[in-house]
């Protein structure tokens, strides 16, 4: 493997990871948001990742490019029904609807994300003093 591909394959990564971030941030700040319907509540987003290949050689054995976000994907599970009469946006039955979002799961994504991101910026740079060591051998 050439040592361009390791910096590519690492930055896809770090791409990859940065996305679950930023939708693992959106679901914590919209953890509590209220509305006066199920259908309206927000719903906790998760991307979908998928292996990038590419052919190798000519033998046409496959090797991983990379990671790629395929889709960022809504969760099925139902709002949080909670009776709030006093609610400004209950509903007929003084009910209002909370997001599906789980604050325990979504931190341990945030921290999850956060370490995949560093370990990919280690790799690109360990990988860099790797080529600065081989060519300060012919000096």
């Amino acid at each position: 493997m050439a040592l361009e591909t390791i910096f590519k394959v690492a930055s896809t990564g770090m791409t990859a990871q940065s996305i679950r971030l930023n939708t693992t941030a959106s679901n914590l700040a919209n953890a509590q948001t209220v509305s006066g319907t199920a259908e309206e509540a927000y719903r906790a987003r998760h991307p979908i990742f998928s292996t990038h290949k590419s052919f190798a050689n000519t033998l046409h054995e496959h090797y991983a490019k990379g990671v790629r976000v395929d889709s960022i994907t809504h969760s099925s599970l139902e709002a949080e029904a909670r009776y709030e009469p006093g609610h400004s946006m209950a509903n007929e039955d003084g009910y209002v609807f909370y997001p599906n979002v789980n604050t325990v799961e979504e931190m341990a994504n945030m921290m999850s994300a956060s370490r995949a991101f560093e370990v990919n910026a280690e790799v690109i740079s360990t990988t860099k003093k790797l080529m600065e060591s081989v060519l300060s051998i012919g000096r």
